[in-house]
């Protein structure tokens, strides 16, 4: 099915009855546009998010909004996990009102968040003893607007049979795609991800003073540079926010923080030396201390600025 058929499907009804019922845990920042994408797609999705502003936005935009996690699980067939931490993830599975205590086999969990690798394997091995259910970690990469229109880079951990079952919904959410391999690949990729994105704000927010410094036109950097070998989605799209210092989230500072700190950890575990990221790491450990957590990861630039 093409992006377009999933586009359309909403009008109709035998089409929508080959659509897997979709369960989402974690409506926000991420969670609420592809939720709404997926409505508009004609999916049924059940949601739930731990805030009530969230559970109240996602309603108006046609999600089926249930009283917990562990009910959202009962109704989906492919539960979704969209969340910032990873005790948060632990909780909606594991906790109380969890994932654990709704789903069924042969329900599956496909787990957006960007959390360790080695958690990862460990929160699927749990639920696939507990319950029988199969799980995939699918981080993402693109931000909000993707995610609302379909178009993130997915890559994704798990097993073969597991990624087929989940071709109409991955057309549905996904420019791109990547089975990278078995479960705990696609958050090894997310990690390399993360590391090369941070290290990228860094040059940028760099950039950004230099320029200015320089007394040229510092907006118009990415219209000189593209197609040319520093040229890229971050110089296109965050760049521009640098430079104007906009700073509405897109992707929290305290988000990029977190997945700096799992670089750092990660590459350590494996021995692989990382020291840009260590850079990168500290100047985000800085915004956070400052106070900037929830800005954008754009506002890194700040820590240049004249107080």
């Amino acid at each position: 099915m093409s992006a377009g058929d999933a586009a359309t499907s909403a009008t109709d009804p035998a089409m929508n009855a080959t659509l897997p019922t979709i369960g989402y845990i974690g409506i926000g920042l991420m969670g609420l546009p592809m939720a709404t994408h997926l409505v508009s797609s004609g999916f049924v999705v059940h949601g739930w998010d731990i805030a009530d502003d969230r559970r109240v936005q996602a309603a108006a935009a046609g999600v089926d909004v249930a009283a917990s996690a562990a009910e959202v699980a009962a109704r989906g067939e492919i539960v979704l996990l969209n969340l910032p931490t990873t005790a948060a993830v632990a909780e909606a599975v594991f906790g109380p009102d969890g994932v654990v205590h709704g789903i069924r086999a042969p329900a599956l969990v496909i787990d957006f968040s960007t959390i360790p690798v080695d958690d990862g394997r460990a929160y699927a091995a749990r639920l696939n003893e507990a319950t029988g259910c199969h799980w995939i970690d699918a981080p993402v990469s693109g931000g909000p607007p993707a995610a609302g229109a379909g178009t993130l880079t997915v890559m994704a951990g798990g097993a073969d049979a597991d990624i087929a079952r989940i071709t109409p919904l991955v057309t549905a959410i996904a420019r791109r795609f990547t089975h990278m391999g078995p479960i705990g690949s696609g958050l090894a990729a997310k990690m390399l991800n993360q590391l090369i994105v941070g290290c990228t704000h860094a040059v940028l927010a760099e950039a950004v003073v230099m320029a200015e410094a320089a007394g040229i036109d510092a907006a118009r950097l990415p219209q000189c540079l593209a197609g040319g070998h520093a040229d890229g989605t971050l110089l296109q799209v965050l760049y521009p926010r640098m430079v104007a210092r906009q700073f509405a989230p897109q992707g929290y500072a305290r988000q990029l923080l977190k997945d700096l700190e799992m670089v750092g950890q990660f590459g350590a575990g494996l021995k692989a030396p990382t020291p840009m990221a260590a850079q990168a790491l500290s100047l985000y450990r800085m915004l956070v201390h400052r106070g900037y957590a929830e800005l954008d990861t754009a506002s890194v630039v700040k820590l240049y600025d004249p107080p």
